[in-house]
């Protein structure tokens, strides 16, 4: 059996925090955004990470099934990554002239991912999102931008809704909505704004929060990617999330299709801050006539770790590999959760899967059996999609199956 975890340092920490820090922790990794529920099952701070594990400021560990929300693909600390990082750290960083090795990862990716013409390097997922919308803008002189509903590209204005803080009508007022996997309805969109439409941004499958992923149906991306082609629409696919996990030559490529522009970030260095945006050639001049950048978006250490974690993505066959391991955690966790008489819908790709106990529709009961889960060690959230590495381990998914026994064992005894 496994004891439950204390959290007390994680505790002292966070109320410091509050006072230094807007939200004490911002964003997704912060409590307040509705991942962490009830949040007193959760760690709050960090204190290592080594492969598929994570040590919380208490000592805790546990098995990372966020994997940084997505960056740690290979294992945290990966002693390949690292070292090239190092000996390009030895040499030089971030410079008034970009190191060349900025030439070699752009012809890795471009040799790599099959819809790449071209290589273009920032920091973030947002960057390379922005980076690609800008782009259709000014290739193609049009305003609009479709969306499909329950989407997530970033938290630039552009990528928000309204009623969010902050937000004003301007910054949403050329943006389109269209249900996920509906062609008809999408075909409609584009023929009532015909001419006006810039770019269709999209995730390979929807594999939004709060809400079971959804693949796309058969045939869907073939008939969007004609439509697009038919209405000079540019197609982004944002890949920032799925990229690399599914398919090295893109994820648009393991659903049979090509993507005018392809964004990358998380899995791309293994957790050293970089992200990318691929297109064709077509694209190529408009991107080079914009005023976008950053002061360190070509600093020279994260080119080197995105070239070692591409080169062992390769040698491992990754995609295969993360295939077989989410396969395997997958049905395993669906067996613990029939065995106590509980259904557990797990939705998405397996290398990148979504989990709801679908006994409740308040969800309280997921969440009590989520909270479970963490306090014996297995890191999940409560509403966000799971990541598996390379460096989860055969012994990781037994334990991990055998922690979400115990979970359901606890959650079936309180009812």
């Amino acid at each position: 059996m496994h004891k439950a975890n204390d959290y007390s340092r994680s505790r002292e920490a966070f109320s410091r925090a509050c006072s230094l820090i807007p939200a004490g922790i911002y964003g997704h990794q912060g409590p307040v955004e509705g991942c962490y529920v009830p949040v007193e099952a959760y760690p709050l701070y960090a204190s290592r990470a080594q492969g598929s594990y994570l040590w919380d400021l208490d000592g805790n560990r546990f098995i990372d099934y966020m994997c940084a929300y997505g960056p740690n693909i290979l294992g945290y600390n990966d002693p390949d990554v690292d070292a090239a990082a190092a000996k390009q750290r030895a040499i030089c960083d971030c410079t008034t002239l970009p190191h060349s090795i900025m030439v070699d990862l752009a012809d890795l990716l471009v040799s790599t991912v099959k819809s790449a013409d071209w290589a273009f390097f920032a920091k973030n997922g947002n960057d390379a999102t922005t980076g690609a919308v800008m782009t259709a803008r000014a290739y193609s002189h049009r305003k609009k931008i479709v969306f499909f509903k329950g989407y997530y590209h970033g938290v630039a204005p552009w990528t928000q809704k309204i009623d969010y803080p902050g937000i004003i009508p301007e910054d949403v007022a050329n943006n389109l909505y269209v249900d996920w996997n509906d062609f008809d309805q999408l075909e409609q969109v584009f023929l009532a704004n015909k001419g006006q439409i810039a770019a269709l941004i999209a995730q390979p499958y929807m594999h939004g929060n709060f809400q079971d992923n959804v693949l796309p149906a058969e045939g869907f991306w073939q008939k969007v990617r004609k439509l697009c082609t038919e209405h000079d629409v540019v197609l982004i696919l944002d890949d920032v999330r799925a990229g690399f996990r599914l398919d090295l030559a893109g994820s648009d490529h393991f659903y049979g299709f090509e993507a005018d522009l392809i964004c990358f970030c998380k899995a791309l260095a293994n957790g050293y801050n970089m992200s990318a945006l691929c297109g064709k050639d077509f694209l190529k001049n408009a991107i080079s006539s914009l005023s976008y950048t950053g002061s360190y978006w070509m600093s020279a250490v994260p080119f080197a770790a995105a070239i070692a974690a591409i080169q062992k993505m390769q040698r491992l066959k990754l995609p295969a590999l993360l295939l077989k391991k989410g396969e395997t955690l997958r049905s395993g966790l669906s067996a613990a959760g029939k065995k106590h008489g509980f259904d557990l819908h797990v939705s998405g790709e397996p290398a990148l899967f979504y989990l709801r106990v679908a006994d409740d529709e308040s969800l309280m009961l997921h969440q009590a059996w989520v909270a479970e889960c963490v306090q014996r060690g297995a890191f999940f959230t409560s509403h966000h999609n799971h990541f598996l590495n390379a460096a989860l381990s055969d012994a990781d998914i037994e334990e991990t199956i055998a922690v979400a026994e115990e979970a359901f064992a606890a959650v079936k005894q309180r009812a």
